[in-house]
């Protein structure tokens, strides 16, 4: 009888601990996996979310995480940034490709355990701008490393960096490498093919978990945002505009508009890595210079020609030097834009009352007196009281008037007739009275 109680709760336990364990091999399948998308410009924004993410996992609960690739690269040092986050991750990555993993993007995607990419899809082209001899080797020695500690090649990471690498298989010399899928899966470096995320997942066991999509902060958003070339240039226009408007309004609510944009376009590329306080500082000079010429020390030129090129290399160096290119498109069409925008506010609407403001006045201030309108004279006669050399004196109507002629030589008492009246210029000729016309 003891026998029998003793073989039950010998049963009962295994069937418990039996039970406990299945519960806890079903739990990870629970588990949800964590979407992080790796998608436009690689940037301080998102290096910032991948940060984020990585340490959520690490203090959560999910499975996996999953890096949802699709760009064209960007910052080298967010691509570091991000790897190194990678790196810390406590759960396993995988790396999708969705469409194209370029330059600093596939430094993240080498960076992951596995790599899975979609039919069509490309990754490499990984040259460093400037594509000097030292950033070569440093960039080269970078994606080595991080092939090597994910079991990948490491020729072939250094092939999509430097030229000078040979790999026959994959690309002609003195080229940088760029795998498609079959040859990336042929290399090691991707691991397997899918034409979706979700048969990704399939791929990697990791199908029928839930997906939970990592969010942009506002802050990450505004920075990637406002660093799109086109946001860029509007901004930078913007500014400018508001700028231009201020200097003949004095109201300051246009000037405060455009010191708003600039510094929302210097500060969104500081945020995202782009530039950094040197470039703020470089800017704000600029501007003072173009305002010290214009109100303090005008027709100098100096102080605004060393204001302008200060404020035009803040805006270039704005963009980073990868984007010298872009930033030089952006400024361009901005200055245009600016202009354009100015001449069409001047001239479609001259009367307004806002419009008049922009430009200069035709009225006078009390302490101000213009000279006197001369048009009643056109046509009057007269004699001239001083020689005429052009210019010089004649008596018209019984009074003395400053006359010029047209460039002749009118001797001292010669009868003279206005022929032209313009402002205060008032023109004559030598005039031969008739009999029946005596001179005034």
């Amino acid at each position: 009888m003891r026998a029998a109680r003793i073989r039950s709760y010998v049963f009962l336990g295994f069937l418990i601990a039996g039970l406990a364990g299945a519960a806890a091999s079903a739990f990870p399948s629970q588990a949800p996996v964590l979407v992080v998308p790796i998608d436009g410009v690689v940037d301080q924004g998102m290096a910032h979310l991948v940060r984020r993410s990585v340490d959520a996992a690490n203090a959560g609960e999910d499975r996996a995480i999953v890096l949802d690739i699709n760009s064209p690269g960007g910052l080298v040092d967010a691509g570091f940034q991000i790897r190194d986050a990678v790196f810390s991750s406590k759960v396993p990555v995988v790396a999708y490709v969705s469409e194209r993993a370029y330059s600093a993007a596939a430094l993240v995607a080498l960076s992951a355990n596995r790599i899975v990419m979609a039919p069509g899809s490309t990754i490499g082209a990984a040259e460093p701008i400037p594509n000097t001899e030292k950033n070569i080797s440093a960039l080269r020695g970078e994606f080595e490393s991080t092939a090597l500690r994910n079991h990948r090649n490491p020729k072939i990471a250094g092939a999509m960096v430097d030229k000078g690498v040979d790999v026959p298989d994959y690309k002609r010399t003195g080229t940088i490498l760029t795998l498609n899928t079959a040859d990336a899966q042929r290399a090691g470096v991707a691991d397997a093919i899918a034409p979706t995320l979700d048969a990704a997942l399939d791929e990697e066991h990791l199908g029928g978990a839930q997906q939970v999509v990592a969010d942009y902060t506002w802050a990450e958003n505004i920075a990637r945002f406002a660093t799109n070339p086109a946001v860029s240039g509007l901004l930078l226009t913007i500014g400018m505009l508001g700028l231009l408007i201020e200097m003949q309004t004095m109201h300051g609510i246009a000037g405060a508009i455009g010191i708003g944009a600039l510094a929302l376009f210097f500060g969104s590329h500081v945020y995202a890595g782009f530039s950094n306080g040197f470039v703020i500082a470089l800017a704000i000079l600029g501007v003072f210079g173009i305002l010290w010429e214009l109100h303090v020390v005008p027709g100098h030129t100096v102080p605004g020609v060393l204001g302008v090129a200060a404020l035009v290399c803040a805006v270039l160096l704005a963009f980073g030097i990868p984007f010298f290119f872009v930033a030089l498109e952006t400024l361009a069409t901005a200055i245009v834009l600016t202009v354009i925008v100015f001449s069409l506010v001047t001239r479609a609407i001259p009367e307004n009352a806002w419009a008049r403001r922009l430009m200069l006045s035709s009225s006078q201030g009390p302490e101000y007196v213009t000279s006197r309108d001369f048009t009643d004279l056109h046509g009057r006669t007269g004699t001239a009281v001083s020689f005429l050399r052009p210019a010089g004196i004649a008596s018209i109507g019984g009074r003395r008037i400053d006359v010029l002629t047209e460039g002749e030589f009118i001797a001292q008492g010669t009868p003279v007739k206005v022929t032209r009246v313009e402002g205060a210029r008032i023109f004559v000729e030598p005039f031969a009275p008739t009999s029946n016309l005596p001179a005034l």
